[in-house]
């Protein structure tokens, strides 16, 4: 019965994470051994292991039903990120109220499991509307934009700028396979840039450590004890790997703590510098190949909201990792976007585990009349 019921599960693609997970936990262990986050590869490791129960369970729920009550995990996915902002039930950490404290040293952090529920809502409302050359209106643009606008706000009220620019490629995917046209796409390009041209010499719309952090990615040496330490530092770690690497709990900016976080968002900088080039390419081989899975599996789907689902998946998968690395690499500002399966974090591990879950069921239910 298992064999049957999975005949169709996408074990290359688990294949491809399962490795990735593994590399996860081997740097985690290693970017820690010297500091006091040491023993939290254990903790990543119960992340994984709770991550693949939750997608084998997910798989096996008809990914129709999700879309069915898209519309009440919207409602209380909103209502979670309002009751972040509230004092006595939301855990500000370092100036951002992001978490729910559970209790017994578990904290929730709702803004991570809104992006899967933007991904369902926005499937649910442009089903119908994909395929057989048909084009979306300026007011069907416009209720899909306040699908993701609406959380997004919240988001940037926590605040927590990375997670919300999260939801962003989950709109423009959503949008363009449900029909927008260029023209469409074009006005709305030219007014964002308007307004964050704007935004930006007013300095209206951001806040000084946002600020900081633009100037710093524009110019690092300005000050390189300050806002510009951390890319610096990154740099010079990603630099410093060379070909093969220093080896692994051989890192000087990894181990001799210069290099800020190596275990959440600049493990790609601590895993570049342990283990060089060679390694890098490895990694960024294992995500194409992931990409590439889930590509195939959104082609192969058997209906228009299969399709929007899965490349919403990938769409927020690829933002993450393209603006995560492009961080460590002083391509991008520093910001606090998780590198997907690599990272430690047990929302963004369940997130992506709970993605893939959906995925597979996609890809199980191809010859299911």
């Amino acid at each position: 019965m298992f064999r049957s019921r999975f005949r169709d599960f996408d074990w290359v693609l688990l294949g491809f994470v399962l490795l990735l997970s593994l590399l996860s936990v081997l740097e985690i262990r290693s970017a820690t051994a010297m500091t006091k986050f040491h023993g939290f590869q254990q903790k990543q490791m119960l992340f994984l292991g709770i991550g693949v129960v939750v997608m084998f369970a997910v798989s096996a729920v008809n990914y129709h039903r999700l879309l069915d009550i898209g519309a009440w995990a919207y409602g209380l996915s909103v209502l979670s990120l309002v009751a972040v902002l509230i004092p006595h039930i939301g855990q500000k950490v370092l100036g951002a109220r992001r978490w729910i404290n559970l209790g017994g040293g578990v904290h929730f952090q709702p803004s991570e499991w809104v992006k899967l529920v933007l991904i369902v809502m926005m499937a649910r409302f442009l089903w119908g509307r994909a395929g057989e050359g048909r084009t979306l209106s300026w007011p069907d643009v416009g209720k899909a934009a306040a699908i993701v606008i609406v959380p997004m706000a919240l988001v940037l009220k926590q605040p927590d700028l990375g997670t919300a620019l999260t939801y962003l490629p989950i709109l423009v995917v959503g949008l363009f396979l449900g029909g927008m046209r260029l023209k469409q796409a074009a006005v709305i390009l030219l007014g964002l840039l308007l307004l964050g041209g704007i935004g930006f010499a007013t300095g209206k719309r951001l806040k000084p450590y946002q600020q900081a952090r633009i100037n710093a990615f524009l110019n690092p040496d300005s000050d390189p004890k300050g806002s510009g330490y951390q890319i610096r530092q990154s740099l010079i770690a990603v630099g410093s790997g060379g070909i093969w690497g220093k080896g692994t709990n051989k890192g000087t900016q990894t181990q001799g703590d210069f290099l800020p976080i190596p275990y959440t968002d600049f493990i790609f900088a601590a895993f570049c510098e342990e283990h060089g080039f060679v390694g890098a390419m490895g990694v960024l081989l294992l995500y194409f190949l992931i990409l590439v899975r889930l590509v195939q599996n959104a082609q192969t789907a058997s209906d228009p909201p299969g399709t929007l689902l899965i490349m919403g998946v990938a769409a927020v998968l690829l933002f993450q990792i393209g603006i995560n690395i492009g961080m460590c690499v002083g391509l991008m500002p520093v910001t606090g976007i998780p590198l997907p399966l690599l990272s430690y974090g047990g929302s963004s591990v369940i997130f992506t585990f709970l993605s893939l879950g959906i995925v597979m069921n996609i890809r199980m239910s191809r010859f299911v009349n």
